[in-house]
């Protein structure tokens, strides 16, 4: 197996070391967190590895793992490189959502192969993403030498590998961050109105949930267009203009975002519309 060092192991460093693990796909060698606490946590959570705090520490590997802030990736990477540690032989991924390979330059300029791969979904509750790893989507791209270790392991801990490219993986990423991160903040809004209404919270809750559930059942398996009910797809947009008004009223956030949904929403009815004729 091929040995592995994780440099910033928080939820997702912890998910992968441990699915990498648990499957013997890699060899976990060292995990490099800021503090020894830290390290030590996701090595007693992975159960393998040695803990450690800085790059002097850190002892030559197969392959790097970066599960680094966005923002940190490339300094941690040149950092990385000025250790001595990269040969050509070397590997080195990152796992942002947002940023691509190319924010590996440094390695890259050592010959050492480069990728990024982007596990397509909420880590929450770690623990249970490790359980339901299998059949997570992964979205990977980067140098060809890089894919052809990468690829392989990933589909041993149960992933379904896709390949995108690094000019779209901004845009790509922006449908994760719709898909999941607004929806919760779209939700949270949803249930502050029931409460600003007077329902209370575990009221509001009950009534929201069989709500986004059956709506989010039924975008994936009949379509956004035919999913889409309500004053909309009924074309009752003056019933849209006074609720809008009246949740400007309430809060200026939430009218701007009832407002910003107004004009998608409309053009997604004229696509339910047209494919009912």
């Amino acid at each position: 197996m091929k040995r592995i060092s994780i440099i910033g192991a928080g939820k997702v460093g912890k998910v992968l070391g441990k699915t990498f693990s648990q499957h013997q796909v890699f060899l976990l060698q060292q995990i490099l967190n800021r503090s020894i606490a830290s390290a030590q946590g996701a090595v007693d959570f992975i159960g393998a590895a040695q803990a450690i705090t800085t790059l002097d520490q850190m002892q030559a590997a197969d392959v790097y793992m970066l599960t680094v802030s966005d923002d940190q990736i490339a300094d941690v990477c040149t950092q990385l490189a000025g250790q001595g540690l990269l040969t050509p032989d070397s590997i080195v991924f990152h796992c942002s959502g947002a940023k691509a390979s190319t924010e590996l330059a440094a390695a890259l300029e050592l010959g050492a192969a480069v990728a990024s791969v982007h596990p397509v979904c909420s880590f929450a509750d770690v623990d249970s993403v490790v359980a339901n790893f299998s059949g997570t989507v992964c979205s990977v791209e980067g140098d060809g030498r890089a894919l052809q270790i990468l690829i392989p392991a990933l589909e041993c801990i149960g992933a379904r590998v896709v390949q995108i490219s690094a000019e779209t993986k901004l845009l790509y990423h922006a449908g994760s961050v719709l898909a999941s991160n607004y929806l919760v903040s779209l939700l949270d809004t949803a249930l502050r109105a029931y409460q600003a209404a007077g329902i209370p919270a575990d009221v509001a809750q009950a009534m929201a949930a069989p709500l986004a559930r059956q709506s989010l059942e039924n975008v994936f398996s009949l379509g956004a267009a035919k999913a889409l009910t309500g004053p909309i797809a009924r074309g009752d947009m003056r019933t849209v203009e006074k609720q809008q008004q009246v949740v400007a009223s309430w809060d200026a956030d939430a009218g701007s975002l009832y407002q910003a949904f107004i004009a998608p929403t409309v053009a997604l009815a004229a696509r339910k519309n047209y494919s009912e004729k």
